[in-house]
């Protein structure tokens, strides 16, 4: 039973199209579950908003032109592409401004932190954002963190939608519905199954990140093998001695994905199974002259980082989303070495390449 002081919590949450479907309605149905009073604002009334991943229609209960932060207790700023045009909107971004300045709870995540950029209010303040926009929040005067959730103050900011159950807890918490009576964990606590909790909100289903890590298996066995192809064909020592390294971190990455597959209850797939079978077939009808395989071995890393990204975003389970981070990292720091190596073979002398990624368990 949800007691009068939950239910009398008024929260705001802005909306515009292009909107990440997750990061609005992951915080919107935890805070319409608990009974707290939800306004949707938009910059038009007579306007069907749409999400960006195409999941979510939603038209606004009002605008923040006529709205007053004032009769509200917190302001939600989901990300997506949304806030680039929220902040186009002098109207949204004094609203924003407002409730900063009256000390309610102003949360955004992702690309959210752009409405405050323009609204110039990140100065001197501990947050966070997407990746993407850390430098333009540094520039804005933020101390940026790369962490789930950074508070300071009435302000909550998070990265991407693998926080959203974080960052919806510490909403939740803020405004009175938290701890252990609200059946809810610590956002701090690091062995929560928050994917659950998200799913339980709208976001992710074990299915969907189960899909998410086999693709990603597939991928990393592929590379594996196309890498050991690459390998025992290529008569340059130098690049011989970098696909090693590079088919030791697939095969780390490999274990990795592997063991939060069983975590989840889950086997790989028969794509999985099969993907370096691919790799070995599709390597045995290429050329193999040295500058060849170095190419197809820097187009696979290209190939990889552009998959691996893709499926970081996509999901809203924080481990899986560190993993595929992590995956990330090292294919863009090998993708660095080898662009280094190819470079040297025509003649040019780029900088010293980045030390290589490290493989332990």
């Amino acid at each position: 039973m949800v007691d009068n002081s939950i239910k009398s919590k008024k929260v705001a949450i802005l909306i515009e199209n292009g909107v990440e479907d997750a990061e609005f309605q992951i915080p919107y149905k935890a805070l319409k579950m608990v009974g707290m009073d939800v306004t949707v604002l938009g910059s038009r009334m007579n306007e069907t908003y749409k999400g960006k991943q195409g999941k979510l229609s939603m038209q606004p209960d009002g605008t923040t032109t006529e709205s007053v932060a004032s009769e509200f207790d917190a302001v939600v700023i989901p990300g997506g592409m949304a806030p680039d045009k929220m902040r186009t909107n002098p109207n949204t971004v004094q609203f924003v401004k407002d409730a900063m300045e009256q000390n309610l709870l102003v949360a955004a995540v992702c690309h959210g932190p752009q409405v405050l950029i323009e609204a110039d209010l990140l100065k001197g303040k501990q947050a966070t954002g997407f990746v993407a926009i850390k430098t333009d929040m540094i520039n804005a005067g933020a101390n940026y963190t790369d962490e789930p959730l950074v508070i300071d103050g009435n302000l909550i900011t998070s990265r991407q939608p693998g926080d959203l159950a974080i960052f919806t807890t510490a909403i939740l918490s803020r405004l009175g519905y938290g701890g252990k009576e609200a059946a809810l964990p610590s956002e701090t606590d690091t062995n929560a199954d928050w994917w659950k909790l998200a799913d339980s909100w709208g976001g992710s289903s074990r299915g969907e990140i189960t899909q998410g890590l086999d693709t990603a298996l597939a991928g990393e066995r592929y590379a594996q093998e196309a890498f050991d192809q690459y390998a025992q064909r290529t008569s340059d020592e130098a690049l011989r001695n970098l696909l090693k390294e590079i088919i030791a971190n697939k095969q780390f990455h490999i274990k990795k994905l592997e063991q939060r597959l069983a975590q989840m209850g889950e086997k790989p797939s028969l794509t999985a199974n099969v993907a370096d079978t691919y790799a070995k077939l599709k390597a045995s009808v290429q050329g193999s002259d040295d500058n060849s395989l170095l190419r197809r071995a820097l187009g696979d890393l290209q190939t990889g980082v552009v998959d691996i990204n893709n499926l970081r975003v996509k999901f809203t389970d924080p481990v899986t989303t560190d993993l595929f981070a992590a995956i990330e990292k090292d294919l863009a720091l090998y993708e660095k070495n080898l662009v280094h190596l190819y470079r040297d073979r025509l003649g040019t002398k780029p900088a010293k390449p980045t030390t290589s990624a490290s493989v332990t368990a």
